[in-house]
């Protein structure tokens, strides 16, 4: 019997499917981010936080996880950076109850101006990051079962 590997996978969290928009691409051969575009049409209101919807999750392999960073032109143009510095998606966020895995970006409007962001325009880049674990960890053995902060106690 022949087995396929597992692959990792962007795909639209159900009920966001569309023809209309991308799933993450990259630009060229040698970037090592996958561009994420906004869902919608949003106002990230001056010295605000803003969740952006993407539309998208990603299927990670075992060990790894979605980097997220803000696109260098939205703070260079409009004065935004991803609230968290560095957004990090679990393997384990794919699946969850909450909301399916679907990849929110939270911008932070830095400027004196409320800026808007339309759908289909490039946000944020994701890239693929391996991890390590220390040997003989012990943690809380639960379910994910949410978003941002799902797993604070």
């Amino acid at each position: 019997m022949l087995t396929v590997p597992f692959m990792r996978e962007f795909s639209w969290v159900p009920g966001y499917e569309t023809a209309e928009l991308l799933l993450p691409m990259r630009q060229t051969p040698g970037s090592a981010g996958y561009d994420l575009f906004a869902y919608d049409r949003c106002v990230v209101r001056k010295g605000s936080v803003q969740l952006v919807p993407t539309g998208v999750r990603v299927l990670l392999e075992e060990g790894e996880f979605l980097a997220i960073f803000a696109r260098s032109s939205l703070a260079i143009k409009h004065h935004l950076m991803l609230a968290n510095g560095v957004g990090v998606i679990d393997a384990d966020y794919y699946g969850n109850a909450d909301n399916l895995g679907h990849i929110m970006i939270p911008l932070f409007n830095l400027g004196q101006n409320d800026v808007i962001i339309k759908r289909g325009e490039r946000i944020a880049q994701g890239v693929f990051m391996p991890f390590v674990t220390v040997q003989g960890e012990t943690f809380v053995n639960r379910l994910r079962t949410g978003g941002f902060g799902s797993t604070d106690t």
